[in-house]
Formats: structure tokens, sequence, C-alpha cells
């Protein structure tokens, strides 16, 4: 019997800026997720960032990033359309016309977030994905409340994109949905057939239980990262990005499941 494989992703750049070892130039970047690929990362999620880690429209030097990545590995690129309400949906959407970019987050709706309100409207997110069925990019569907599985599944049923669908559940944001096993499993019995799953869990202490629980509970993918949590253990934080990346494949292994290669986790997502 074939064990199952998880995906591991890497989100290295978090958004508080400089300090805390958190890589910002292309280079400390791409040198980071090369190190994350070599201890078991198969993609990685990265915003369009300027040099001091804040979020731009200037794809000068998220190109720059991602061609390095590219020529060192075969790491999958997830670009994101996240980002500041003050940004526009097509400013927010400009990592999916860099080229190498297969997978993108697509957020399924809007709520509070912080001291804010994170606002993805219906015309915003049938921009987005209408942009990325145009450029052969998969999107991963962020959930962050309930609901926005409801927008998925219209979404879906409109035939933009084919199986397997790819869900991030995005939990413990100050003002969206808590993290706890109970609204795992709840989540993830609201999923359409042909769909995986994986956990963003944001900036707990407990990051690693939160992950290990995840994998427990049959996620598909992983994602760990400064931009989440820089958490290794409660009160201890990681060096890097890939100490994080090497706890998470520590414990997989540790529970039974293997670790998915990037050509593998192109087959498992569906990727082309």
């Amino acid at each position: 019997m074939n064990k199952k494989k998880i995906i591991i992703g890497v989100a290295p750049v978090g958004g508080w800026g400089e300090g805390n070892n958190n890589p910002l130039t292309p280079d400390e970047i791409a040198k980071e997720v090369y190190k994350c690929w070599n201890a078991g990362a198969s993609y990685v999620h990265l915003h369009v960032r300027d040099e001091k880690g804040k979020l731009t429209d200037d794809l000068t030097l998220f190109r720059e990033t991602i061609e390095i990545i590219k020529a060192k590995t075969d790491i999958i690129i997830d670009g994101s359309t996240g980002g500041y309400p003050s940004l526009t949906p097509y400013q927010r959407s400009l990592s999916l016309d860099v080229p190498g970019v297969e997978l993108a987050s697509l957020n399924m709706g809007s709520c509070n977030f912080f001291d804010g309100v994170y606002i993805n409207s219906p015309k915003d997110i049938e921009f987005w994905a209408n942009k990325m069925k145009e450029k052969n990019i998969k999107p991963i569907f962020e959930v962050f409340e309930v609901g926005m599985i409801n927008n998925a599944i219209n979404l879906i049923k409109e035939g933009l994109f084919k199986k397997p669908f790819l869900f991030d559940f995005c939990l413990n944001f100050p003002g969206a949905m808590p993290a706890s096993p109970k609204n795992i499993i709840f989540l993830s019995e609201l999923l359409p057939e042909d769909s995986l799953w994986g956990l963003v869990y944001y900036g707990g202490e407990d990051f690693i239980f939160m992950q290990t629980m995840a994998m427990t509970l049959s996620a598909t993918m992983v994602r760990c990262g400064f931009e989440d949590s820089p958490y290794i253990a409660p009160g201890i934080r990681a060096k890097s990005n890939v100490e994080l990346v090497e706890k998470i494949v520590k414990i997989a292994k540790e529970i039974g499941v293997d670790i998915a290669s990037p050509k593998e986790a192109r087959e498992i997502m569906g990727l082309t």
C-alpha cells in the first residue's frame, strides 16, 4: 500500500518588513527558497513586494526573484492575489503576468481582518478567476470563513477550472475564523468532490502543532514560513524558513507520511 504524500509549501517573506532574519532581496529570497526546496518544499507562495517587504505594484523584484528560483529549482511558484484594500484588483493580480507562475491564491470573499476589512468582492473574484483561466494558472481557493466555500462551489459550477479543486483553510487571522480541530473538520466536510485542502495557520506559537493536526486530519497541503508564523515551538522563533520546513518534514515522516516532490505535487494538484 502506497503511503499518503504531503505537499509542503513555504511562504518565506513575513509581512513585518526588515528584521527577524526575514529575506527581502531577490537573492536572499531565492537562496532561502533553494534551501527549502532541498529540505522538501514543493511550492513557494510569494507576493509582489518591494525591497522593504511592503506590497507594491512594481514587478521588477518579483520577476528577478522568480527567474533566480526557476534557474536553480523545479519548485512550483504560487503567486498571490492578496493585498491591501488600497491596491486595485488589477494591481493585486500582477503576479499572474509573470512567466513561471503555476498556482495562485484566490480569496473567496470578504471578512474582518485585523483592524480593518479584507475586501474581495464577487466582481473582483470573477476578475481574478477569469485571469487565472486565461493564463492557465490553477487557483488555490482561500477560505477565511465558512460561507466562502459556497462562493468557491458556485465558481466551480461555472466550469472555469479542472479537478482536483484546491482549498486553503486560512485560519486564526484576527477577525476571521479561528483554528480548531472542530472547525477544520467542519470545513473539510463541506468541500465539493475531488477537492484537496491544506491549512494556512496565522501567527500562533503552536504553529507546528496545528500543522501536525492538519496532517492527521487528511490535509494534502501544509504551508509554513515567516509569512504565516515564525514559531518552531512555543516561545521559540525559527532562525530561518528552512528550519520550519525541516520540522514539518520530520514530523510527517514520524507519522508515516511521505513528502511529495515538485513533480509529484504537480501530478497530485493537476497542474499542466
